[in-house]
């Protein structure tokens, strides 16, 4: 037979014969394949364009593309970085036979394109089953519509189709970069050739350290605040170098102090252990690493999703407490008028208000420095918004209304509450006007408070009467160059909320009619429904949320096939020499204790790892969910303890699948 000829045929047999290896990167590629064209499939259907509030998904998902984009093409050369070098003596065979190195690059394009076909073919046909099933999903968790068609578009096909030609055709240049540089001696005992300890090893060690305390330092120092996503990228590019220096030394060298513990090193299962990984410390540093930072990103994307999925309900209810607010200005609308109306529409729908805030408030846009509120300036920095607030001004009178208590207030004392953190003086200077803190509230219904809450929260500042808010509004005035009657014009309302007992169905028909009667009252101003906002909220959070669950798989499925291919690879490697220990007198006990002890190690390290890891990063996690209103830590911290205990479970189950296929490899069954 030609060699045109039978180099196809070889490449279909050495991937029939290497199926240990190829089988799982193929699920892989199809995986791979079937997320990208889901995601591709949704992003270019016209129904996620034009549905109500759709945009905040397509956003979430576009970027998600970009991000996933990246990630699936280094973790696939990566993996097949894995199959090469185990065919590496198989190469080297096939060149003292004959071959050229050209006849094995031809062999190794066949096998590309075979693996390029299965992985395209399997995951479009998987994508074309479920993709409507996730977008129903993804419709589900975005509160849209699911009485919808899904049709699938060409593009998707195309995009999908191009895209992954170019990965697998990195991965083919790769390969044969990687069998044309090497000698046929070279490929032939590859597999056999022991790594040299890597120079300068103490310098990796001090830099990993600094790195990684620098890391743990953004983190744990990092606010809610313009600089907290800069604070995460650097943060987590710091913990990743920083890992990797560390395993590549602290690995070495903990390996080779107890290397020179003669009465431990010289155990027969302990020698094979720890001369195994010595044996090939650089791959075995850069393995460990890998799992440790993997294993990190899908607990740290779990305790996200489950604690977005979880929280969702009090999250949008934090942003908007009512159901509906009005506003009016310069007229006023008489309480009487707003409570009979509201009265009528109860009986009409059938629906009780729970709640009816009807009150006057001011409000104004002031800096805060240290017990000072002053005028706000030209800004420099995005970072110069950190102290900006927006104040609000409320009689004694309103707020004994809102809160059904009294207080005595004086003319120079005021009540103040903050939906951040604690203002913390006993007095405030506002404007020059001096007034002493009689109470901090560390409650008040329509300014939820949360102290994490740096942008968006706002001060309350109640004073004794309107002749005290009048002056504090002088004040504000002259400071802002504006006269008092303007001041009152642009910011003096009647402010209305109103929250509703119900579903959000029900309340739609009574707060849309009451909408309509709102604006028809003289001196109306502006009106939100807020209903509708918590929508729009829960749109963008499921988008989020069905990202984080398809973000999550990926990052397990990657990391479950690095640590597959590690002990597979080695194990092949460490056959002979469990061969030989078998022939000086090493029991098939004494083997299972070996494996069992060496492949715990590779597990146990980046677990113990990620969970430092982890544990480091949850103040940055915890900025990051209240970026966008997530405020709930003690939901947080026991989704990261449920998460954490779940995660260490599956991993168990892996550890045990590992070492029983490790165990199979180097006895030979």
């Amino acid at each position: 037979m030609k060699r045109g000829k039978i180099l196809p045929v070889m490449a279909w047999k050495g991937i029939l014969r290497n199926g240990n290896v190829y089988f799982p990167y193929l699920i892989a590629g199809i995986f791979s394949v079937f997320t990208y064209f889901v995601f591709t499939s949704i992003l270019h259907n016209d129904i996620i364009k034009v549905l109500p509030r759709s945009s905040y998904a397509w956003m979430m998902l576009y970027m998600g593309k970009g991000i996933l984009s990246l990630i699936l093409i280094l973790f696939l050369v990566y993996a097949n970085s894995f199959l090469v070098k185990r065919r590496q003596k198989e190469f080297g065979l096939y060149h003292i036979l004959g071959l050229e190195k050209k006849h094995i690059g031809i062999m190794l394009f066949f096998e590309t394109i075979l693996l390029y076909a299965g992985a395209v073919a399997g995951g479009v046909l998987f994508g074309m089953v479920l993709s409507k099933l996730l977008f129903l999903m993804l419709l589900r968790m975005c509160n849209l519509s699911v009485e919808v068609s899904f049709v699938f578009y060409p593009e998707a096909f195309r995009e999908t189709i191009v895209y992954f030609l170019w990965v697998f055709g990195v991965n083919f240049a790769v390969g044969l970069l990687q069998v044309g540089k090497a000698r046929p001696i070279e490929l032939m005992s590859g597999s056999k050739k022991g790594e040299k300890e890597p120079r300068f090893l103490p310098v990796y060690a001090l830099a990993g350290v600094a790195a990684l305390a620098f890391g743990y330092y953004c983190s744990i120092t990092s606010k809610l605040d313009s600089m907290i996503f800069v604070d995460f990228v650097l943060a987590v590019s710091l913990v990743i170098v920083g890992t990797y220096l560390l395993f590549a030394s602290g690995s070495i060298a903990f390996l080779k102090w107890m290397k020179g513990r003669k009465k431990f090193y010289y155990k027969p299962g302990n020698f094979v252990t720890i001369s195994g990984m010595l044996y090939r410390m650089k791959k075995n540093a850069a393995g460990l690493s890998n799992i440790c930072i993997f294993s990190t990103m899908v607990i740290i994307t779990l305790i996200c999703t489950v604690s977005l999925h979880l929280g969702m309900d009090s999250l949008v209810h934090f942003v908007h407490p009512y159901d509906m607010t009005a506003l009016y200005g310069e007229e006023k609308i008489a309480e009487e008028e707003v409570a009979q109306e509201i009265a009528a529409l109860e009986e009409k729908y059938g629906l009780a208000a729970t709640r009816v805030d009807i009150y006057d408030r001011i409000r104004l846009a002031v800096r805060k420095e240290g017990d000072r509120f002053v005028m706000r300036q030209d800004k420099v920095r995005f970072s110069d918004y950190a102290e900006d607030y927006r104040l609000e001004i409320i009689t004694a009178p309103e707020y004994e209304r809102i809160e059904k208590r009294t207080v005595d207030l004086q003319d120079n004392e005021v009540l103040l509450h903050c939906s951040g953190r604690d203002y913390g003086y006993d007095s405030v200077d506002f404007m020059g006007v001096k007034l002493q803190v009689k109470e901090e509230l560390t409650s008040f219904f329509p300014y939820p408070k949360a102290a994490d809450n740096t942008f968006g929260a706002c001060y309350v500042m109640v004073v004794k009467d309107r002749q005290v808010q009048e002056q504090c509004v002088r004040a504000w005035a002259e400071a802002n160059g504006v006269t008092e009657m303007e001041t009152f014009l642009e910011s003096d309302y009647r402010f209305i909320g109103i929250v509703l007992a119900g579903e959000d169905a029900q309340k739609n028909a009574f707060l849309g009619e009451f909408a309509q009667w709102c604006q028809s009252r003289p001196g109306f101003f502006d009106l939100a429904d807020n209903v509708e906002d918590r929508r729009n909220l829960g749109t963008m959070y499921g988008a989020l949320l069905f990202l984080g669950i398809l973000f999550g798989l990926i990052f397990f499925m990657c990391l479950i096939l690095i640590m597959y291919y590690k002990q597979i690879t080695e194990g092949y490697e460490d056959r002979n020499s469990f061969d030989i220990m078998q022939k000086v007198g090493m029991s098939d006990r004494e083997i299972r204790g070996t494996v069992r002890r060496q492949i715990l190690m590779v597990f146990g390290l980046p677990l113990a790892g990620a969970v430092m890891h982890t544990a480091a990063g949850m103040v940055m996690v915890k900025g990051l969910m209240g970026a966008v209103s997530f405020f709930r830590v003690d939901l947080l911290f026991w989704c990261t303890v449920g998460v954490i205990i779940v995660f260490m479970a599956v991993y168990g189950v892996s550890y045990t699948m590992t070492a029983k296929t490790y165990y199979r490899i180097v006895r030979h069954e």
